[in-house]
């Protein structure tokens, strides 16, 4: 028998791990732009996406960077996706030549309403559940659907009560 509850089954990155898996999927990413295999810009998922995409525009030197504001969940609750904040229109069109860089793909949802968006962008996360995998091109990690990853971000130092037992 399982007490423990789902966040509680968890996957923690450090600040090294999503540096080095962030440069992972730039080596997976390099020379695969349509344009002689570069890429026009790179377009981070706030707020999740942002330091992949960062660490992605740098080793692939890409200069041009934007974000694009997709909310969809509200502390560990999914919720319907919504857009609120849009990279540049002119520089977008329909994604052609765009990398579009998240930290997690969970069960689509987020990329799905970007995918109708942006249809020919690459769309490149550091981790990937399987639920959301289809919606994905590239990616570096797979992580079960019932584990929750605690990005460095997220979190703090402190004393965690060990899985069985007080000992």
């Amino acid at each position: 028998m399982n007490d423990r509850l789902p966040h509680e089954k968890g996957f923690h990155v450090s600040w090294d791990q999503i540096h080095r898996d962030a440069r992972a999927l730039a080596w997976r990413l390099d020379g695969k732009g349509p344009d002689n295999g570069a890429w026009r810009a790179v377009v981070g998922i706030t707020r999740g996406g942002l330091v992949p995409a960062m660490i992605v525009s740098r080793e692939l030197d890409i200069r041009v960077v934007d974000t694009i504001s997709v909310k969809s969940y509200s502390h560990q609750s999914q919720m319907d996706a919504q857009v609120i904040k849009a990279p540049q229109a002119v520089l977008m069109g329909d994604g052609t030549g765009i990398l579009i860089v998240d930290d997690l793909v969970d069960t689509g949802k987020t990329l799905e309403l970007v995918r109708r968006l942006y249809p020919q962008a690459h769309f490149a996360t550091v981790y990937a559940k399987p639920s959301g995998k289809p919606m994905v091109d590239s990616y570096i990690t797979e992580v079960s659907q019932d584990t929750w990853i605690f990005f460095p971000w997220d979190m703090a130092l402190q004393y965690v009560q060990p899985m069985r037992g007080t000992d």
